[in-house]
């Protein structure tokens, strides 16, 4: 049975961008661990947009592409010594900490990127579309539903094995009190909010100031450094 021809999209020019960024990083260097991380998650949407899994594959690669644009202009900003979003900071602060380990840098960057850019991502797809927040829920859903298998999948490959409990003790309870899955349904919260905001530039400001660094705050307890 032939196979369809794959047909370059925007999602494959951030894979690209991504992948180059992960030649570039060291492998221990915490934004290369998220990196690893949210490769894998943009690689496997673009694997289900081929295969027609998106009832609106448009919708999808919009909102894929506006999500993943967040994440590496943060980075760019960082690397070319501009001042990048409040919920990047920490990890970018303690991107080389020896006492850091990389479960807590993945998962300082999945809060970065859930809890403050996929709201905005959301807007900014609506913008780009001309459509409400309504219409996207079917495409959030989905890409919700992939970062939560990969968050169970990294924290199990992630976490120190039982001739670490004294490491992992600690480990634990830090990051029990972070849920993907809380953080995604405020991201759908926030983002309905922003959108129904959009009318008053000041007051949305705020709101999305606010937001982001309450998601840094966030970020900086996730990566605190733990006993060696």
């Amino acid at each position: 049975m032939p196979q369809c021809e794959h047909v370059l999209t925007p999602v494959d020019e951030v894979v690209s961008r991504m992948r180059a960024l992960a030649a570039a990083l060291p492998e221990r260097d915490g934004v290369a661990v998220f990196n690893r991380v949210y490769l894998t998650v943009t690689e496997a949407v673009d694997r289900h947009i081929d295969a027609g899994l998106f009832a609106d594959a448009r919708a999808a690669i919009t909102l894929d592409v506006r999500f993943a644009e967040r994440y590496l202009t943060a980075v760019a900003a960082e690397s070319q010594g501009r001042r990048a979003p409040a919920c990047w900071r920490p990890l970018f602060q303690f991107r080389r900490h020896p006492g850091v380990r990389p479960l807590q840098f993945a998962l300082a960057g999945i809060n970065a990127h859930i809890g403050h850019d996929l709201a905005l991502a959301v807007v900014d797809s609506c913008r780009t579309l001309g459509c409400e927040p309504a219409a996207l829920e079917d495409e959030f859903d989905r890409v919700g539903e992939l970062l939560v298998s990969l968050e169970e999948r990294i924290r199990e490959e992630l976490m120190p094995g039982p001739d670490l409990l004294r490491i992992a003790d600690p480990l634990t309870h830090l990051l029990g009190a972070w849920s993907l899955e809380r953080a995604r349904d405020a991201a759908w919260t926030a983002a309905r909010a922003l959108w129904a905001l959009r009318g008053l530039p000041d007051v949305a400001g705020e709101f999305t100031e606010r937001l982001d660094t309450a998601v840094g705050f966030a970020g900086r307890m996730l990566l605190t450094p733990l006993p060696d």
